[in-house]
């Protein structure tokens, strides 16, 4: 599984042969400017919530590459009235698709879309291969309800946490929720994109360490194999 960081929260997941894509927010994010959303491939966009730093490129990905979106149900509802397939999740529920299994898991979080309507809770995901298992947090706090997927899904290999701070988690919650995981293998997201989420990254990796778990921070277009 290759896994590529395209800035702010968006990661491309490559799996043996479908492309999924997470919260693509990239021609409003400065820092990603290297990345071309036109050379993008998806087969499935993974939607934690309805925020515009997570849905703005949604529509001209999926409507270029007929990717379909995964999310929840009123998220998949917008899409769908713009003529984007979507399969609808709610939390708790559980679908297998082409690719593997999509376990769709609580988020403390707000979500609304850029025009301040409602989007439905927000929510993230386990994604099951029949090699791997990860764990994409998407926005959230730190939630005890993270002790449950390890017990209920099985172990992981991965978690994706944000680590930004000031809207999500910070490092020091970060750090608490790989344990609650029981995954000491975390990759970073949601950090540097503006002022209040900046980090010091070389701390945060090395407060890691000392915890004997290991932070990943990719610079954007970079990739990491597990």
């Amino acid at each position: 599984m290759k896994i590529t960081y395209l800035g702010h929260a968006c990661i491309s997941i490559e799996t043996k042969d479908k492309t999924l894509l997470i919260d693509p927010f990239i021609t409003g994010n400065e820092l990603a400017k290297n990345i071309d959303i036109n050379k993008l491939q998806a087969d499935y966009i993974l939607i934690t919530h309805a925020h515009e730093d997570h849905i703005l490129d949604v529509e001209a990905i999926a409507k270029r590459t007929g990717a379909k979106v995964i999310s929840n149900y009123e998220i998949v509802t917008h899409f769908e009235k713009m003529g984007i397939e979507g399969h609808p999740m709610n939390h708790g529920g559980k679908w297998k698709f082409d690719f593997g299994t999509v376990h769709f898991t609580n988020a403390i979080h707000s979500s609304s879309f850029p025009d301040g309507t409602y989007g439905g809770q927000p929510g993230g995901f386990v994604i099951e291969t029949s090699h791997h298992r990860i764990y994409v947090a998407g926005d959230t706090a730190l939630t005890l309800d993270m002790k449950l997927i390890p017990d209920v899904i099985g172990e992981l290999d991965l978690a994706i946490l944000p680590v930004g701070d000031n809207f999500t988690m910070g490092i020091k919650e970060a750090m608490k929720a790989s344990a609650f995981l029981n995954c000491n293998k975390v990759l970073g997201v949601h950090f540097d994109t503006f002022g209040f989420i900046k980090i010091d990254k070389v701390a945060a990796i090395n407060k890691f360490a000392k915890a004997k778990k290991e932070l990943i921070l990719l610079p954007i277009g970079e990739n990491v194999k597990i």
